[in-house]
């Protein structure tokens, strides 16, 4: 769930912001923002102050979270950005993972309509299928983020909130978790708040692990696509065609379909693949080295995109997922 730039007009602001707050900040103890979220997180959640304060001070800003944030890969060309995910490994490895979490993934697919495909090529992009899920503690990352990145701030302190909640829940020492630069944490890289509303304990062990358990790791995917109204046996995007630039017009940063089909024709735009007449898309242009690549997206690649924000993420992962189906029946 990597998280998506901000307006290149706020970075040098962002930029300069948090490093004269990180300078002033490196020790996070009894410092006036973190003793207000202690007392708040004691007075809404009934923590305890003093432990609070002494977890606050073994808690680290990181330099290098606050530089990380300020250039994700969302901001590449399609055609580059393609290349981080689309290599003969990720796939063979999509495979090998399919091929060894068998069981679970089709228990999954039955009990939640996701294909395990797409189920796999989200942990193939997310954390190269449990490779690589991030050597930062989780309260490191949030903590800097929360208290020394003003542009997302409040974002990151309910995030911290959170983090401090499924630790109690789920009986886990806050000190422990580890996870991305941005707090996300797992095999399938769940924020907290993530965590604590969409993560299943799929083999009734009485905990929901993320960082080991590869089925609740596969139903927590799942379940996080069928909240958010994953339409089962709907596709996801088509191939589009177009004859001239009339189709420039209806291009917009909004990801939610919302183009009848009827519309396309008017655009000089053909789709490859018949669809329900009733069918809402969105044109998505991606760029190539050479010229663009057109599509048609549906309401399922939409649900692709509330797990990364980006066009770019969600089509890196249907494709991904395509592949590896296709080589799914050849590979040794």
């Amino acid at each position: 769930m990597t998280l998506l730039p901000l307006p290149k007009t706020t970075k040098p602001f962002a930029i300069a912001c948090s490093l004269l707050i990180t300078a002033c900040t490196s020790d996070l103890s009894n410092t006036k923002p973190v003793n207000e979220f202690i007392r708040a997180m004691a007075s809404n959640h009934q923590f305890d102050e003093n432990e609070l304060d002494e977890l606050f001070q073994s808690a680290e800003i990181k330099d290098d979270i606050l530089k990380k944030m300020t250039a994700p890969a969302e901001g590449l060309p399609w055609h580059r950005y393609r290349k981080i995910f689309m290599t003969e490994a990720r796939i063979n490895g999509g495979v090998k993972f399919w091929k060894e979490n068998a069981a679970a993934l089709a228990e999954a697919e039955q009990r939640y309509g996701v294909p395990a495909e797409i189920i796999v090529a989200i942990i193939g992009v997310e954390t190269l299928y449990g490779q690589r899920t991030g050597n930062y503690r989780v309260l490191d990352a949030l903590s800097t983020l929360a208290f020394a990145y003003p542009p997302r701030s409040p974002f990151f302190r309910s995030e911290l909130e959170n983090f401090l909640l499924l630790c109690r829940e789920e009986q886990l020492n806050p000190l422990e978790p580890t996870g991305s630069y941005a707090g996300a944490m797992g095999i399938p890289q769940f924020m907290p708040s993530s965590f604590r509303t969409y993560s299943v304990d799929f083999d009734n062990d009485g905990r929901r692990d993320i960082w080991h358990n590869k089925a609740d790791v596969i139903a927590s995917i799942a379940n996080y696509f069928v909240q958010h109204h994953w339409q089962t046996g709907q596709a996801i995007a088509v191939p589009l065609k177009a004859t001239g630039t009339t189709y420039k017009t209806a291009l917009n940063d909004n990801l939610k379909p919302n183009l009848r089909l009827a519309t396309l024709e008017s655009l000089n735009l053909k789709i490859s693949v018949p669809l329900a007449l009733d069918t809402k898309v969105k044109i998505l242009e991606l760029k190539q080295e050479q010229g663009e690549e057109l599509w048609a997206v549906l309401d399922n690649f939409y649900c692709l995109t509330r797990y990364n924000h980006s066009p770019l993420y969600a089509m890196a992962v249907y494709q991904l997922s395509q592949s590896i189906l296709n080589k799914k029946g050849s590979f040794p």
